[in-house]
Protein backbone atom coordinates (compact mmCIF):
# COMPACT_ATOMS: atom_id res chain seq x y z
CA UNK A 1 0.00 0.00 0.00
CA UNK A 2 1.59 3.43 -0.68
CA UNK A 3 2.67 6.00 1.97
CA UNK A 4 -0.02 7.84 3.20
CA UNK A 5 0.47 11.68 3.45
CA UNK A 6 -0.71 13.79 6.39
CA UNK A 7 -0.83 17.06 5.81
CA UNK A 8 -0.98 19.46 8.83
CA UNK A 9 -2.58 23.06 8.24
CA UNK A 10 -1.69 25.77 9.74
CA UNK A 11 -0.84 23.97 13.33
CA UNK A 12 3.15 24.36 13.39
CA UNK A 13 3.49 22.83 16.78
CA UNK A 14 1.84 19.43 15.77
CA UNK A 15 3.36 19.65 13.21
CA UNK A 16 6.85 19.94 15.15
CA UNK A 17 5.61 16.78 17.21
CA UNK A 18 4.08 14.51 14.90
CA UNK A 19 7.47 15.08 12.38
CA UNK A 20 9.65 14.08 15.14
CA UNK A 21 7.52 10.57 14.79
CA UNK A 22 7.63 10.47 11.29
CA UNK A 23 10.06 7.54 10.97
CA UNK A 24 8.05 4.98 12.96
CA UNK A 25 4.80 6.11 11.27
CA UNK A 26 3.73 5.27 7.98
CA UNK A 27 2.71 8.98 6.93
CA UNK A 28 4.69 11.58 4.47
CA UNK A 29 4.23 14.51 7.12
CA UNK A 30 3.85 18.04 5.32
CA UNK A 31 3.60 21.42 6.82
CA UNK A 32 1.20 23.75 4.75
CA UNK A 33 0.44 27.41 6.35
CA UNK A 34 -1.68 29.16 3.91
CA UNK A 35 -4.58 28.23 1.72
CA UNK A 36 -2.66 28.87 -1.94
CA UNK A 37 -0.03 25.97 -0.84
CA UNK A 38 -2.76 23.77 0.34
CA UNK A 39 -3.86 24.04 -3.70
CA UNK A 40 -0.36 23.03 -4.78
CA UNK A 41 0.35 20.61 -2.44
CA UNK A 42 -2.86 18.95 -3.14
CA UNK A 43 -2.29 18.87 -6.61
CA UNK A 44 0.29 16.86 -6.76
CA UNK A 45 -1.17 14.05 -3.75
CA UNK A 46 -2.89 11.26 -3.61
CA UNK A 47 -4.19 8.72 -0.75
CA UNK A 48 -3.91 12.46 1.71
CA UNK A 49 -5.75 13.64 5.07
CA UNK A 50 -5.55 16.81 5.97
CA UNK A 51 -5.40 17.56 9.52
CA UNK A 52 -6.88 21.38 10.50
CA UNK A 53 -8.36 23.17 13.39
CA UNK A 54 -11.29 24.63 11.72
CA UNK A 55 -13.18 22.73 8.33
CA UNK A 56 -12.27 23.76 5.28
CA UNK A 57 -15.00 24.23 2.74
CA UNK A 58 -14.73 22.42 -0.56
CA UNK A 59 -12.44 20.01 0.91
CA UNK A 60 -12.53 16.49 1.42
CA UNK A 61 -10.39 14.06 3.21
CA UNK A 62 -10.28 16.22 6.35
CA UNK A 63 -9.86 15.51 10.09
CA UNK A 64 -11.12 18.58 12.61
CA UNK A 65 -8.20 18.43 15.45
CA UNK A 66 -9.85 21.22 17.55
CA UNK A 67 -9.82 19.82 20.80
CA UNK A 68 -6.51 19.76 23.35
CA UNK A 69 -4.94 18.32 25.39
CA UNK A 70 -5.00 14.66 23.53
CA UNK A 71 -2.63 11.67 24.33
CA UNK A 72 -0.43 11.68 21.08
CA UNK A 73 -0.99 7.33 20.61
CA UNK A 74 -4.60 8.37 20.97
CA UNK A 75 -4.41 10.98 18.59
CA UNK A 76 -2.30 8.83 15.76
CA UNK A 77 -5.11 6.61 16.19
CA UNK A 78 -7.56 8.51 15.39
CA UNK A 79 -5.60 9.46 11.78
CA UNK A 80 -4.88 5.83 10.88
CA UNK A 81 -9.14 5.03 11.84
CA UNK A 82 -9.66 8.47 9.50
CA UNK A 83 -7.14 6.86 6.79
CA UNK A 84 -9.07 3.50 6.76
CA UNK A 85 -12.45 5.37 6.72
CA UNK A 86 -11.22 7.00 3.72
CA UNK A 87 -9.55 4.32 1.93
CA UNK A 88 -13.26 2.36 2.57
CA UNK A 89 -14.93 5.02 0.93
CA UNK A 90 -13.19 5.31 -2.14
CA UNK A 91 -13.01 1.79 -2.56
CA UNK A 92 -17.18 1.67 -2.25
CA UNK A 93 -17.64 3.14 -5.36
CA UNK A 94 -17.32 1.16 -8.81
CA UNK A 95 -17.36 2.86 -12.01
CA UNK A 96 -20.21 1.23 -14.85
CA UNK A 97 -19.81 3.11 -17.66
CA UNK A 98 -21.29 6.05 -17.55
CA UNK A 99 -22.89 5.55 -14.31
CA UNK A 100 -21.24 4.63 -10.71
CA UNK A 101 -22.26 2.13 -8.68
CA UNK A 102 -22.31 2.42 -5.01
CA UNK A 103 -21.10 -0.77 -2.78
CA UNK A 104 -22.51 0.23 0.29
CA UNK A 105 -25.98 1.03 -0.42
CA UNK A 106 -26.40 -0.52 -3.63
CA UNK A 107 -27.69 2.55 -5.60
CA UNK A 108 -26.74 3.22 -9.38
CA UNK A 109 -25.88 6.81 -9.67
CA UNK A 110 -26.52 9.17 -12.77
CA UNK A 111 -25.57 13.03 -11.87
CA UNK A 112 -28.88 13.36 -9.40
CA UNK A 113 -30.52 10.11 -10.30
CA UNK A 114 -30.32 7.42 -8.11
CA UNK A 115 -31.84 3.40 -8.62
CA UNK A 116 -31.63 1.63 -5.12
CA UNK A 117 -31.04 -2.35 -6.28
CA UNK A 118 -31.05 -5.26 -4.35
CA UNK A 119 -28.10 -7.53 -3.71
CA UNK A 120 -28.65 -9.70 -6.43
CA UNK A 121 -28.43 -7.14 -8.95
CA UNK A 122 -25.77 -5.40 -7.60
CA UNK A 123 -23.90 -8.59 -8.00
CA UNK A 124 -25.23 -8.91 -11.83
CA UNK A 125 -23.80 -5.77 -12.38
CA UNK A 126 -20.40 -6.05 -10.55
CA UNK A 127 -19.77 -9.15 -12.43
CA UNK A 128 -21.02 -8.03 -15.84
CA UNK A 129 -18.76 -5.16 -15.13
CA UNK A 130 -15.65 -6.60 -14.50
CA UNK A 131 -15.91 -8.88 -17.70
CA UNK A 132 -15.32 -6.75 -21.03
CA UNK A 133 -16.62 -9.60 -23.22
CA UNK A 134 -20.09 -10.92 -23.28
CA UNK A 135 -21.07 -13.69 -20.32
CA UNK A 136 -23.02 -16.25 -21.26
CA UNK A 137 -26.31 -17.17 -18.79
CA UNK A 138 -24.43 -20.20 -17.22
CA UNK A 139 -21.77 -18.00 -16.23
CA UNK A 140 -23.79 -16.37 -14.76
CA UNK A 141 -25.70 -18.82 -12.76
CA UNK A 142 -22.51 -20.28 -11.45
CA UNK A 143 -20.59 -16.66 -10.46
CA UNK A 144 -23.78 -14.77 -9.22
CA UNK A 145 -26.26 -17.64 -8.15
CA UNK A 146 -23.58 -20.39 -7.42
CA UNK A 147 -25.82 -22.88 -9.23
CA UNK A 148 -23.78 -25.38 -11.06
CA UNK A 149 -26.27 -27.73 -12.96
CA UNK A 150 -27.47 -28.08 -16.34
CA UNK A 151 -30.74 -27.90 -15.55
CA UNK A 152 -32.87 -24.94 -17.58
CA UNK A 153 -34.10 -22.51 -15.83
CA UNK A 154 -35.08 -18.59 -16.44
CA UNK A 155 -33.82 -17.17 -13.24
CA UNK A 156 -30.98 -15.02 -14.91
CA UNK A 157 -33.00 -14.12 -17.57
CA UNK A 158 -35.73 -13.03 -15.19
CA UNK A 159 -33.55 -11.10 -13.52
CA UNK A 160 -31.85 -9.16 -16.26
CA UNK A 161 -35.29 -8.07 -17.70
CA UNK A 162 -36.32 -6.68 -14.27
CA UNK A 163 -32.72 -5.14 -14.40
CA UNK A 164 -33.27 -3.52 -17.47
CA UNK A 165 -36.53 -2.37 -16.68
CA UNK A 166 -35.88 -0.62 -14.03
CA UNK A 167 -32.96 1.19 -15.11
CA UNK A 168 -35.03 2.43 -18.67
CA UNK A 169 -37.75 3.49 -15.67
CA UNK A 170 -35.34 5.63 -13.71
CA UNK A 171 -32.33 6.56 -16.62
CA UNK A 172 -34.54 5.80 -19.59
CA UNK A 173 -31.65 4.12 -20.84
CA UNK A 174 -32.19 1.20 -23.14
CA UNK A 175 -28.66 0.22 -23.66
CA UNK A 176 -27.34 -0.21 -20.14
CA UNK A 177 -27.42 -4.24 -20.23
CA UNK A 178 -27.68 -5.51 -24.09
CA UNK A 179 -28.13 -8.80 -24.94
CA UNK A 180 -25.51 -10.77 -27.40
CA UNK A 181 -26.61 -14.18 -29.07
CA UNK A 182 -24.41 -15.93 -26.41
CA UNK A 183 -25.32 -13.91 -23.11
CA UNK A 184 -24.77 -10.30 -21.67
CA UNK A 185 -22.98 -7.03 -21.98
CA UNK A 186 -22.56 -4.10 -19.92
CA UNK A 187 -22.22 -1.22 -22.35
Amino acid sequence: MDKQNLIIFKQDKLYEIIKELEKNLNFNIFNVSAENDLENKLANLSNYLIITQKKLIGRNNQFLFNKTPVKLLKLIEKINIQFLKQHFIEKSELSVGKYYLDLNSRELILKDKVLKLTEKESSIIIYLNKNDDVVDITQLQSEVWGHHSKLETHTVETHIYRLRKKVFKTFEDNNFIISKKNGYQIT
